[in-house]
């Protein structure tokens, strides 16, 4: 990206037709630059007017700005705008900022664009509007993060978590665990620097504990990156089971459309579909997969490798048995081989007569499983009656994420970035940790602490380098 001497501009809402489109301009000439294309209708200057407050003007376009596409003898004004200007540092970038609001339609903020630009501006890169504001110090670069999150959140709770984060929410403790670091390190330096006087400016145990107990809050931060995660992409839910169980009635029961072909011929379902529901403020990522079995055509075979893919990524999954059917060795099978993940067993066309109770079932479970039987949810359903269904749409959600979002008493970590840095800071003190049982120098203690004080300080941005920045940035959007 380019030098923050610059003067950017972008649009700064979403492409197409709208009752408005705004344009945004950034940088230390924003005002001379923007005062070129528009004119305000109370005769003042920009520089005159009041900050934070719309006025009324005219986007005007010159002849020789034109390029020909206004023709001769005609009026040079395209549009009746408002404009607002915001004064550096009390802006979103903490440079001076112009918007202009005119009428949404493409040809009309494509033209303001282009005015701009050949009044000085130059068009903005992905993300750059943010990353000025970073740079600028009006936000660190978790809140920055934060401010993607709450653009492309697709949920409830994926808002709050964005918003808490943009509050400073996760960024505050981090720093709070980097100033207790950077006080432990200071008493150790301390100690290296009149060692020949024997002097300890605090005692092994006393470092020790501070060290456990910041290994300890950044470990429960570590433990909440899945939550975390869940909440901010959606919980990955896959519905697997042998051929003409229901999945894919239960698709369509759960999504309340005709999702997925129904059919009794095996090997129906060759691709895996996926399609997203919201429960309870919390977005579900349901995967309906080919149905399980041996096999000569290869299509299905693609069909299944895919699935097994699907299994491995979800979070949930969806376990379908037939209960009008007696339960075959397949069935058993799966039971036995996919117990790693949270799990909902459900039984289906439970409208039918029953070829096994929910306690033989539950047995055959039981003496199968190795995990947490809470990790194990049961639910009787019907595809065709609907029976069961809010039930399982329930079972998912709390295995997922359980009471936590309830709790909102805590920090959740959403981003893997988040969770390898402090990973990293763990480790180090662990190393640190280790190194002071082996009873090594102060040096060796000393350098563990600066990595892991490193490592907090590139989650907030304190430390970082420019290809950290670009790959933060560019997954946003022109504009923002």
């Amino acid at each position: 990206m380019s030098a923050l001497d610059d003067t950017i501009c972008a649009v700064a809402t979403p492409s197409g037709e709208g009752g408005v489109g705004i344009v945004r301009v950034s940088g230390p000439h924003a005002l001379t630059i923007a005062s070129k294309i528009v004119r305000l209708r109370c005769a003042k200057s920009l520089s005159e007017i009041k900050p934070y407050q719309l006025y009324l003007g005219k986007f005007l376009w010159g002849h020789s700005q034109a390029q020909n596409q206004v023709q001769p003898g005609l009026a040079t004004v395209l549009d009746e705008v408002l404009v607002v200007i915001m004064r550096a540092p009390r802006s979103y970038t903490g440079e001076d900022v112009v918007e202009v609001h005119g009428h949404g339609g493409p040809l009309i903020v494509q033209a303001i664009c282009e005015a701009l630009t050949q009044a000085g501006a130059r068009m903005a890169e992905p993300g750059e509007f943010t990353k000025r504001a970073f740079l600028n110090g009006r936000l660190d670069l978790t809140q920055a993060e934060a401010v993607l999150d709450t653009i492309q959140a697709k949920s409830l709770h994926s808002l709050k978590l964005a918003q808490e984060h943009l509050q400073g929410g996760l960024s505050g403790v981090i720093k709070g665990h980097r100033d207790s670091l950077v006080k432990l390190l200071a008493h150790v330096e301390a100690g290296m620097d009149f060692g020949e006087e024997d002097i300890q400016f605090i005692e092994q145990k006393e470092l020790k504990d501070k060290i456990r107990e910041m290994v300890g809050a950044i470990e429960k931060l570590i433990e909440s990156a899945q939550e975390g995660r869940i909440i901010r992409e959606g919980i990955r839910t896959v519905i697997l089971g042998r051929p003409n169980v229901g999945k894919s009635s239960l698709l369509n029961a759960i999504l309340d459309v005709d999702r997925a072909i129904v059919s009794q011929i095996p090997g129906t379902t060759r691709d895996v579909l996926e399609e997203s529901f919201m429960v309870e403020g919390v977005m579900i990522r349901l995967f309906d997969t080919a149905g399980l079995r041996v096999t000569t055509d290869e299509l299905e075979q693609e069909g299944m490798t895919r699935a097994e893919e699907a299994i491995k990524q979800a979070d949930v999954l969806i376990m379908a048995f037939d209960q009008s059917q007696p339960l075959t060795d397949q069935d058993q099978g799966f039971i036995a081989r996919y117990k790693q993940q949270p799990r909902v067993m459900i039984l289906n066309k439970h409208d039918l007569p029953p070829r096994f109770s929910l306690d033989d079932f539950k047995n055959i479970v039981k003496e199968n499983n190795s995990q947490d039987e809470h990790e194990t949810a049961y639910v009787q359903a019907s595809a065709i009656t609907g029976e069961g269904i809010e039930q399982l749409k329930r079972s998912l959600k709390t295995l997922a994420v359980g009471k936590r979002l309830e709790a909102g008493d805590s920090v959740l970590v959403s981003r893997l970035r988040h969770k390898v840095l402090l990973q990293q800071a763990a480790e180090a003190l662990h190393n640190a940790l280790a190194a002071i049982d082996d009873t090594q120098s102060a040096e060796c203690v000393a350098l563990e602490l600066r990595v892991a004080l490193q490592a907090l300080g590139e989650i907030v941005g304190i430390v970082t380098n420019e290809d950290i920045l670009d790959q933060i940035f560019k997954e946003f959007c022109i504009g923002k």
